[in-house]
């Protein structure tokens, strides 16, 4: 992972976003790039395909629920401000 900065990529939302303020993906070659829709630039992280893939697969399995992670001691994102 790293800070990186593609242009002329075309980032896609979620379509259950309905603010329209949230994480946006873009594909390029082997490589995926997130960013946050309200803070574009220069915060752009680059995954490689495996290293998406492997995110991908913990999200469906459940890894990052919030049941899971108050089980194993994790905190939330939502929760690091008051940690």
């Amino acid at each position: 992972m790293q800070d990186s900065h593609p242009v002329a990529l075309s980032w896609r939302k979620s379509s259950s976003s309905a603010t329209g303020d949230c994480v946006e993906v873009a594909h390029r070659d082997q490589s995926v790039f997130v960013r946050d829709s309200k803070q574009r630039l220069p915060h752009i992280l680059e995954f490689t395909a495996s290293e998406w893939l492997a995110f991908i697969s913990g999200v469906r399995a459940g890894e990052f629920d919030l049941d899971s992670l108050k089980a194993s001691g994790g905190q939330p994102c939502g929760d690091i401000q008051n940690g």
